[in-house]
């Protein structure tokens, strides 16, 4: 296998401990039979990047021998150059962009992660997180596994190594198995590609098909940009083959309605993409919308915060007849993690990313729309920004529930004891943050803008677990010995 680059790299970004956003999951993708297959993933993982901006990798297979290269760093600048891409031989490959939910930002980390197995290759990429990866993995530690990444990912090949089946399908459902979690996998060996969803769905991947080659990829956008055709989303629990003969579905888990995460449609996936048959853009003007019903304001214009609260804040604009302005400008050439190296420096952040458009808010009353509140830090910038700049009224309203439990799930929020609404009533944010008023769209509102009369306690349609608490897995790593392991970890280094 080359390997591209072996040294480990700490990532040249800052973290900005005053960014309060929600943090990208991870984007998969991949193509078999396809001529120039390493081209199309760079492109697809190109309409992916929004799932991941730290790193990206992609595995490629020419017949004989496997080729990697994996890069800290944009899409645009991994593989803008020919020469790398040429380097990525073969008709079939696999990719991943990431954003590191668990193992240190480190070239190691950084997917599709590669093993020699008794069979062959077998290169991975993984969407989600594993709630007993930890517990998994020292397991495997205790019995001789050497791991060569702090990434949890990493647990699947080991799994897929020690399986005493003979075929590897068979050795791929067996490490399967003993997962908890979330996932969505890509797979690729040297005659198959495989994908896999977890039992719940919990992650997303569709299948598609470019020229007779299928694709496997986490959001439809990654297949529109490439203009491959849309077949279907891959079902929970499922594994699909595909090789030379065609495309098989294997279904080896008990059956259990879907719980896909809410998060995809509040603010992880993106606007043109179809998600389980519905449009992301549609169902966030109808969140918006159904805030409007909730929590009315009296005001004079609505101003979304950019980009992710745009669809909600069109939805509240039109269902309270209120105009819509762009009273916030977001600069789209500063980096998301820019490093702010003093004090006085770092106060200027918010105002590098989103400027007041001064014109469209002085001496007006203004809703301000957002997907969510994790810390506060932003949002309080965003008000008094909006005060700056003569604004009389602010009123804050948010199209998602407040964020009161941490996700295990593949989503980087902090601790519980970090959420804002998990220790502050709504009026105490409300001060905190300095808006006039503020309010959150209720859990039901969430699935009545999906579709739904309300959220069903007994069988709850989404994996909705920031806003209820009610997570849909074990969390073994959280509940038993993995929370001391990760600190041993941790001081490994």
């Amino acid at each position: 296998m080359d390997n591209g680059r072996s040294t480990d790299l700490l990532s040249a970004w800052d973290f900005d401990p005053d960014d309060d956003t929600l943090r990208e999951e991870c984007g998969v993708f991949g193509i078999y039979g396809h001529p120039e297959a390493a081209t199309i993933t760079a492109l697809g993982l190109h309409a992916l990047q929004h799932r991941g901006q730290e790193a990206t990798g992609i595995v490629s297979f020419d017949g004989a021998r496997f080729h990697s290269e994996r890069r800290l760093g944009l899409v645009g600048d991994a593989f803008s150059d020919h020469d790398v891409i040429r380097q990525l031989a073969g008709n079939s490959a696999i990719g991943h962009v990431r954003y590191a939910t668990t193992g240190e930002t480190m070239l190691r980390n950084v997917q599709p992660l590669f093993a020699e197995l008794a069979g062959g290759g077998f290169a991975v990429a993984h969407n989600g997180n594993l709630t007993n990866g930890l517990t998994l993995r020292s397991r495997l530690v205790r019995e001789g596994a050497i791991c060569q990444s702090t990434s949890d990912t990493e647990v699947i090949l080991h799994l897929v190594a020690r399986s005493r089946h003979s075929r590897f399908v068979d050795r791929f459902i067996d490490a399967l198995v003993q997962l908890e979690g979330a996932y969505s996998f890509v797979g690729l060996t040297n005659k198959k590609l495989v994908g896999a969803r977890d039992p719940l769905g919990i992650r997303p991947l569709v299948l598609g098909q470019l020229d007779g080659h299928y694709i496997l990829a986490s959001e439809t956008c990654a297949l529109d940009i490439i203009g491959a055709q849309f077949i279907r989303d891959v079902e929970n629990g499922e594994i699909i083959v595909i090789d030379d003969d065609g495309i098989e579905s294997i279904k080896p888990f008990v059956a259990q309605p879907m719980r896909p995460c809410i998060f995809e449609y509040i603010y992880f996936a993106r606007p043109d993409s179809i998600v389980h048959g519905r449009s992301v853009y549609d169902v966030r003007k109808k969140m918006g919308a159904q805030l409007a019903l909730e929590a009315p304001a009296a005001a004079d214009v609505v101003v979304p915060v950019p980009d992710s609260g745009v669809p909600a804040a069109i939805g509240y604009a039109r269902a309270c007849d209120i105009p819509y302005e762009l009273g916030i400008i977001r600069n789209h050439y500063i980096g998301r993690t820019f490093i702010q190296p003093t004090q006085s420096v770092r106060e200027l952040g918010v105002r590098m990313k989103h400027s007041a458009n001064r014109g469209a808010v002085e001496g007006k009353r203004i809703v301000l729309v957002d997907d969510s509140i994790v810390r506060g830090t932003t949002s309080m910038k965003i008000v008094q920004m909006m005060r700056d700049a003569g604004a009389r009224e602010v009123h804050f309203r948010i199209a998602s529930p407040p964020i009161t439990h941490p996700d295990y799930y593949g989503i980087d929020t902090p601790e519980r004891e970090k959420l804002l609404a998990a220790t502050h009533s709504v009026e105490e944010m409300r001060a905190l943050i300095g808006a006039d008023s503020l309010a959150f769209l209720s859990v039901d509102g969430i699935y009545r803008a999906c579709g739904y009369q309300g959220r069903d306690p007994r069988r709850p349609q989404f994996a909705d677990h920031c806003f209820t608490g009610d997570y849909p897995t074990p969390l073994t790593d959280v509940d038993g010995e993995a929370p001391r392991q990760a600190a041993l970890l941790a001081e490994a280094g």
